[in-house]
């Protein structure tokens, strides 16, 4: 049947985003191990985002967009906007620096952002691995039509189709338009998946899901979706972890030993620095 996970709500400076994962009764789903609905917000001239550079370890960033831009600007040098329906897959490996803020054009007017933020553990043999950036056009993504449903795939590889991001564990992200009384199969039952619901209201094995909720699929054998009005939303998941591993802060690893020593590195100015981008930073 279909679990609701209720979320925590977050005040990121600026705008509040609901953290859908982790939650104490639900550390993962594949390898998602982080995720946050970030928005929808509104923000008056000179107002916005501005995530100052921080760090990752052991984990892969995803951000996927509904609305607005971000700014990314990372250690690797790169620096380039994200817009709605593109990806942005950031491999932190053994360790990684970035800030998320916007262009001095974005923050000069009225704007809104809307989006989802995740991180994928790295399995634990590519967790120390170089850290890379790749930034993936909406018009690159994979789409289909299906009957009732139009859809992108977002990650991974679905209902035939192969997304050009490649992930390190069997993974699934689709993001799904569905005509109302359609019905959709669930792209892979050796999956462990979820589903968040950006606007309508779908049936899951009888239990209605509606708009805003982040529900996981416990039994995928015998799940199907069906729209009871056109419903937006993302289905994603991937191949259960052995070990999970943990989690603190921006960090994720096999050992508490390597946080803390991710967070000594921080601490000590020993992660790389973002070029031009480098007068202030999060502290832990």
């Amino acid at each position: 049947m279909a679990r609701t996970i209720n979320a925590s709500t977050r005040n990121l400076g600026g705008f509040t985003v609901s953290r859908l994962l982790p939650q104490k009764n639900l550390r993962m789903v594949g390898p998602f191990i982080f995720l946050d609905r970030m928005g929808p917000a509104k923000f008056e001239p000179g107002q916005g985002i501005n995530v100052r550079p921080h760090p990752h370890i052991g984990l892969v960033t995803l951000s996927y967009l509904f609305e607005g831009s971000i700014l990314h600007r990372d250690s690797l040098g790169n620096s380039l906007e994200i817009h709605p329906g593109d990806v942005n897959w950031m491999t932190a490996g053994r360790g990684i620096v970035h800030s998320e803020r916007e262009t001095l054009e974005v923050r000069s007017k009225h704007h809104s952002l809307d989006g989802l933020q995740s991180w994928l553990a790295l399995p634990k043999e590519q967790s120390e691995m170089d850290p890379s950036f790749l930034h993936i056009k909406k018009e690159q993504l994979p789409h289909r039509m299906l009957p009732g449903a139009f859809i992108r795939l977002v990650a991974g590889e679905a209902y035939g189709m192969k997304s050009p991001v490649s992930t390190y564990n069997p993974t699934v992200y689709l993001d799904i338009i569905l005509d109302q009384d359609s019905v959709l199969p669930h792209p892979n039952t050796k999956f462990e998946t979820a589903i968040y619901v950006l606007w309508g209201e779908l049936d899951i094995e009888n239990t209605t899901v509606k708009q805003h909720s982040f529900v996981l699929l416990d039994n995928p054998s015998e799940a199907s979706v069906i729209a009871k009005r056109n419903t937006r939303f993302i289905w994603l998941g991937g191949m259960a972890f052995e070990q999970q591993p943990f989690i603190e802060w921006n960090f994720v690893a096999y050992t508490k030993e390597r946080i803390e020593a991710a967070k000594e590195d921080w601490h000590q100015g020993r992660f790389p620095f973002i070029p031009n981008d480098r007068e202030e930073k999060t502290s832990y």
